[in-house]
């Protein structure tokens, strides 16, 4: 096949440096082929760095999940390193249970020591919060976790975390970038170890401090104890790290058979995330068999926590705010001091902000990630951090972790759930009292889809038209406000658009109090589609949200 100029030296580069038997055979497969398409769709573009690191669909070229790409990325954090003056940087790797996830993370360590630098290679699978954890109590320079966490199976992913513990923010990650494309293609034979460099295979128990640090002294907990608990860890790496915990507390979950193992194909969900319609069906299945209380669902890479519980004779999942408010005003409640913090995004609901106010502790919002959401208690050393979450099921209880945590955050919801019970409250009963206190939330999230090549430029347009057209109603409530997040300042400065509504003309909420709102749209940083982030407070009818969605949507056609 004869390629056309502007692909002819990317791929036969590619090919020429390529370690992988299976990709070199992707790309031989689609030039015998012909396929413009798809050499177009691998070559043009290259993966970078989104909400959560690099994120793609495993295949060949730049713009893909490779041995290549990996390489590229460890070669870029260690001249990064280098650059930022750290003459023998130390990074600790883990890996989840994907395909190629311990591949790419060998790789990683071959080139971080080839570079002379320090790689502690953590064994695995593991979960996403150990590896967090394990940046800080290793004091490593950097920390790197190969996972995708809850994309489809097809995916792989790579998260850079600094010596704080925390993700990737800028301006580091465009500086890895930058280095990522100045720099020629790596050889498929890595050199061996130079100028000190070496690869450390970590022998403690990483899982073991990690649970002894999030959990402290914690003993079996009478309350805790009593509660009977339906787990799965989705085909995903959070099994024993959750069971390990639970027992501590005197808990022994019955442990979803199906979806206990690791498995890269996922094979009894559609789409491992469990906020996904179905993805809790064999889990409930189970709860209903074992006549359990509640429901704990880990994402596969166990940074992602969801919850169900029996509601009026059925069964219900909570949504990732419901989670975040029950979690909230327990902190809340069993802490003291004038320093504490909490935070949020700004897609979240509103009412952790409110619920901050009235207890007198501060709360900020960040743009959507954890690496933002942890900020501001690593900018301010006197900051009490007491809990953080996003609507996307992302919880962290307490500092130890600086990343969202589903591990320790299942745990404090079994905490919570007894104290409740000792009580004599359930769950939504709580959340019952909250709604009284502050209003009454409610919320919904659309996402659009974009497929093909270039998703991400129509995406980018898609978000321009808006910018252009002025919006003064939806739905019949007024937009009293538009705000771009991109003419902000800083750390603010994200593709987000909010619109704030009045409520309906005329109309009082069910609390008696006006009605209202805010519509939030945004890419997301780890799949090719629009979100749409719909809250409504104390309105006259629930409906209001069918209406919103079906207008916003009309906006994206």
């Amino acid at each position: 096949m004869d390629l056309p100029d502007d692909l002819k030296p990317a791929v036969h580069g590619w090919l020429a440096h390529d370690p992988d038997p299976v990709t070199r055979a992707e790309i031989e497969s689609l030039l015998a082929a012909k396929d413009l398409d798809g050499l177009h769709a691998r070559f043009d573009e290259r993966l970078v760095f989104g909400t959560a690191g690099l994120r793609g669909e495993l295949g060949a070229g730049p713009n893909r999940m490779n041995r290549v790409v990996v390489r590229m990325a460890a070669a870029a954090l260690v001249r990064h390193l280098l650059a930022q003056g750290k003459k023998r940087p130390s990074i600790v790797i883990g890996f989840d249970a994907r395909r190629n996830s311990r591949v790419f993370a060998r790789d990683s360590a071959a080139i971080i020591a080839s570079l002379g630098g320090h790689a502690i290679a953590l064994e695995g699978p593991l979960p996403t919060p150990v590896l967090a954890f394990a940046v800080r109590r290793l004091a490593a320079d950097a920390g790197v976790m190969v996972t995708a966490s809850h994309n489809p199976p097809r995916d792989n992913g790579y998260k850079v975390y600094m010596a704080d513990g925390a993700q990737l923010i800028p301006p580091h990650d465009a500086e890895i970038e930058e280095l990522i494309a100045n720099s020629s293609l790596p050889e498929a034979d890595i050199a061996p170890p130079s100028a000190g460099g070496h690869i450390e295979k970590y022998r403690g128990d990483i899982i073991r401090e990690y649970l002894e640090a999030v959990l402290g002294g914690s003993l079996p907990d009478a309350g805790v104890s009593q509660l009977k608990v339906v787990y799965t860890p989705l085909h995903g790496v959070g099994r024993d790290t959750f069971v390990r915990a639970a027992v501590r507390l005197g808990v022994a979950p019955f442990v979803v058979p199906s979806q206990a193992e690791p498995d890269p194909l996922f094979p009894t969900v559609s789409f491992p995330n469990p906020e996904e319609p179905g993805a809790l069906d064999a889990a409930l299945a189970l709860a209903i068999e074992r006549d359990a209380d509640v429901v704990i669902a880990n994402d596969p890479d166990a940074d992602r926590l969801a919850v169900a519980l029996p509601h009026e004779g059925s069964w219900r999942a909570l949504t990732g705010n419901e989670i975040g408010w029950l979690l909230g005003s327990a902190r809340i409640a069993e802490t003291a001091g004038p320093q504490r913090l909490v935070v949020t995004s700004v897609v979240s609901s509103s009412m952790l902000s409110k619920m901050a106010a009235s207890a007198g502790i501060r709360c900020e919002e960040t743009l959507t990630g954890f690496k933002w959401i942890v900020r501001p208690a690593i900018d301010d050393p006197d900051a009490q951090f007491i809990f953080g979450y996003e609507e996307a099921l992302g919880y962290a209880v307490n500092d130890v972790v600086r990343d969202k945590d589903g591990i320790t955050a299942a745990i404090a919801f079994l905490q919570t759930m007894a104290k409740l019970r000792a009580q004599g409250l359930s769950p939504w009963d709580r959340l019952d009292q909250l709604a009284k206190e502050f209003g009454r939330h409610i919320n919904r999230q659309v996402s659009i889809r974009f497929d093909g090549a270039d998703a991400r430029g129509r995406m980018a347009d898609r978000m321009q038209s808006l910018r252009s057209i002025p919006i003064t109603e939806l739905a019949g409530q007024r937009v009293v406000s538009t705000t771009d997040y991109l003419a902000h300042e800083g750390q603010q400065k994200s593709d987000i658009l909010r619109y704030d509504l009045e409520g309906p003309s005329g109309k009082q909420g069910q609390s008696g109090k006006p009605g209202g709102g805010r519509i939030m749209l945004r890419p997301s940083g780890t799949e090719p589609k629009l979100k749409v982030y719909i809250e409504v407070i104390d309105p006259a009818s629930d409906t209001v949200l069918d209406d919103l969605a079906v207008a916003v949507e009309g906006l994206l056609s």
